[in-house]
């Protein structure tokens, strides 16, 4: 048969490109494939911001923190200088082992078909593309920050960051809460500390890579960790390493058939490594844009899906890619704290911009210059 969409990744971008082509057409015939069985464990910070929740919630996806803990509190630190205040939402921290499962079967529920299967080749053709033995109309790319489908598009990576992650118990000091500590040596750079809210947290550290650099060691990794969160790595289990692939100045989809999505894309958060909320959006505008490609009888989804990745993040990543570069300096970094420490707007203007898709607004940067320039 041929399939109406192939999606290259059952994680949270392709699970999402499942959902939204289903969404706009029940009908479509989708295939997901994974080189992993769900569920299955995944490198993340955990943190997963309510934004992320309003899209599925768009494409009838309900209940899926329902059974979870709401985190409120975020606290904000780099060295001295230090900001703790409640969220305008709260977010959740969710286990990639539970969140990503939990995705797929809602595809499956929608009508998405789930194969494990290594993906080898993907061959763009005149009417069609290949995915190994099985022909798509249109295919999506949410393959990782390794993909085999952006090698097939000649698309380059960008920027990269390396984080490691693990699980550790809760301490008193940090219960009920997302902790991150930046660095003082190198930005960007941060430990952090996200309770689950089950007595355990997800813990770790990142650093974005230099050109040139040597990458560091785990035990470099742990030793920043350490050296930012005395402790944190105390009774710790699951410890694993990871390459991000964070989001630039501009990006630009291509046309045709085939469509990257989350972190295939490079797209990470260069400010906070977050890199759901991205997933999730640019899948689902992924699906809707081959569900309407299809719709009529077009081989091009792909300008369509430049248009929506534009409205919804254009201006968002333009933002992060500044701030993430000013934020090199640890005299801006420590203004931005002090801002937010005085004024709960800018606080929640800076979450809104490391967690989902918000914009720096004058007020915020008026009153970061202001504490920069004394």
């Amino acid at each position: 048969m041929t399939w109406d969409m192939v999606v290259v990744g059952a994680g949270p971008g392709g699970a999402a490109a499942a959902l939204g082509a289903l969404a706009a057409e029940p009908g479509l015939s989708v295939l997901l494939l994974d080189r992993q069985e769900f569920p299955r464990d995944k490198v993340c910070g955990d943190g997963i911001a309510p934004e992320v929740f309003d899209l599925l919630a768009g494409a009838g996806v309900d209940g899926v923190v329902d059974d979870r803990t709401p985190v409120r509190r975020l606290s904000l630190r780099r060295g001295r200088l230090g900001v703790e205040r409640l969220m305008a939402r709260p977010a959740y921290v969710v286990p990639r082992l539970v969140f990503d499962a939990r995705l797929v079967e809602a595809a499956q529920a929608a009508g998405a078909v789930l194969r494990k299967q290594r993906v080898a080749r993907v061959e763009v053709q005149g009417s069609s593309v290949m995915v190994d033995d099985e022909e798509a109309r249109m295919v999506v790319g949410a393959d990782g920050a390794h993909s085999l489908v952006r090698k097939t598009l000649g698309v380059a990576s960008g920027p990269v960051a390396l984080a490691l992650r693990g699980y550790a118990p809760t301490p008193a000091d940090r219960a009920e809460r997302q902790v991150i500590v930046f660095g003082t040596a190198r930005q960007p750079s941060y430990a952090w500390s996200f309770d689950r809210g089950d007595g355990w947290s997800n813990i770790g550290y990142g650093e974005q890579l230099r050109d040139g650099q040597e990458h560091p060691t785990r035990a470099g990794l742990l030793r920043s960790l350490e050296e930012l969160l005395p402790g944190a790595s105390a009774d710790a289990t699951d410890w694993r390493g990871h390459q991000l692939p964070l989001s630039s100045w501009a990006w630009r989809p291509q046309a045709g058939r085939v469509m990257l999505v989350g972190d295939a894309a490079g797209l990470i958060n260069p400010m906070t490594g977050e890199g759901i909320y991205y997933a999730i959006a640019t899948g689902m505008l992924a699906g809707k844009a081959a569900a309407e490609a299809i719709g009529r009888g077009s081989g091009d989804a792909g300008t369509a899906y430049r248009r929506g990745v534009e409205g919804l993040l254009g201006k968002h990543l333009r933002h992060t890619a500044l701030l993430a570069r000013l934020t090199r300096s640890g005299r801006v970094l420590d203004a931005g704290i002090r801002a937010s420490a005085a004024d709960q707007r800018v606080f929640d203007n800076l979450v809104e911009i490391g967690l989902a898709d918000g914009v720096l607004r004058a007020a915020s940067l008026r009153q970061t210059v202001r504490r920069f320039i004394r």
